[in-house]
């Protein structure tokens, strides 16, 4: 009768992720998305646009916003640079300029003029403190496009 040696095992139980199968699905979806992002056409943005008014109106309180952030307040129709005013102060000097509207009427609306250059952030302060009070017909000045 034969003696059967048994040979020593040298296997060795692998406790390690075998990344490779994750490389290759991970390139193939980069591939993917490589092919299709040059499928996409580029979107372009409508930005609204503004009716004019059949008419401006008679009488109106203008904000108006310089490139360093400075308030000025005017009543529309008057000629000038407008008095500066601080945010703190703005409410009461816009309000003051309205004054109290007839029975029956609307409030005099209020017009904000940044400068080009002027943060957005200023802008949006300036109408949320009138807002915030209360003063109806907020709006925003806007330069034609040539």
């Amino acid at each position: 009768m034969a003696i059967m040696t048994s040979r020593p095992r040298n296997r060795r139980i692998k406790s390690e992720i075998n990344m490779v199968p994750f490389i290759d699905v991970m390139l193939v979806l980069l591939i993917i998305f490589m092919v299709t992002a040059t499928l996409i056409a580029p979107s372009q943005i409508e930005l609204p646009t503004v009716g004019q008014a059949a008419r401006q109106p008679d009488r109106f309180v203008q904000v108006m916003i310089d490139v360093q952030g400075q308030l000025r307040v005017r009543e529309g129709t008057a000629s000038g640079e407008g008095t500066p005013v601080a945010v703190t102060e703005l409410v009461a000097r816009v309000r003051e300029l309205q004054g109290t509207p007839p029975q029956g009427q609307a409030a005099v609306p209020v017009i904000i003029t940044a400068d080009r250059n002027v943060r957005y952030d200023e802008v949006i302060k300036a109408m949320d403190a009138l807002q915030r009070a209360g003063v109806q017909r907020v709006g925003l000045s806007v330069q034609q496009s040539r």
